[in-house]
């Protein structure tokens, strides 16, 4: 008898580190049931918010050009939905070995590519807000399993949602019928929000298309 207690002692301790790293996020960090205490901040505004090679951003605004930053775009970009879909090319995410080709959160809740600032026309709406704000709760405090659809149009708890067409290369490994997801405040893209992946640790930009 007393040599199966030191068994099951010593069981519990091989385990412990799994435990650990699973309460710091999962591989390398990175999702694994980790759930950010709070969204990004704010980007720093002006025309170098976009750094000119993040999310494939135009490069600053050339001297003659500067003031009219805060114009809206006058190009096919600034339609309702952008019917873009990022490229291999455009800028990598992966900022440490093993970590998503995604914007992510590392497990000290650090928002890895929430940088391009307002400006990002890869986000401009013509109606921000068309099917009023969600009401469902939004935060650390409130994750929802995803119900089923896919990223034109999916649910939970009755409220329904659509991911940007900018990033939809993004979200191709979720599960639409069962994965978790945290809704947080986007501080710069008005009429979005994002959805957090608590598997992958991977976000997008989500858009509310009412309950």
């Amino acid at each position: 008898m007393k040599k199966s207690w030191i068994f099951i002692a010593a069981g519990l301790l091989f385990c412990l580190p799994a435990v650990a790293q699973n309460n710091k996020g999962g591989h390398n960090g990175v999702g694994g049931g980790h759930v950010p205490a709070h969204g990004p901040a704010p980007a720093p505004r002006g025309p170098a918010s976009g750094g000119g090679q993040q999310h494939g951003a135009p490069p600053s605004a050339a001297p003659e050009n500067r003031g009219q930053e805060n114009r809206a775009p006058e190009t096919p970009q600034a339609e309702h939905r952008v019917n873009q879909n990022p490229g291999p090319g455009n800028r990598s995410y992966r900022d440490q070995p093993g970590h998503p080709e995604a914007p992510h959160v590392h497990a000290n809740d650090t928002w890895v590519g929430h940088d391009t600032g307002r400006n990002d026309p890869h986000y401009h709406l013509d109606h921000p807000w068309e099917h009023g704000h969600f009401t469902g709760g939004i935060g650390r405090g409130h994750v929802w399993r995803l119900a089923g659809g896919g990223p034109s149009r999916f649910w939970f708890g009755g409220f329904y949602f659509s991911v940007a067409d900018y990033d939809l290369s993004y979200c191709a490994d979720w599960d639409w019928a069962g994965d978790q997801i945290v809704i947080y405040d986007d501080p710069d893209h008005v009429g979005w929000y994002l959805a957090y992946n608590v598997r992958l640790g991977t976000y997008v930009h989500v858009e509310y298309l009412g309950s």
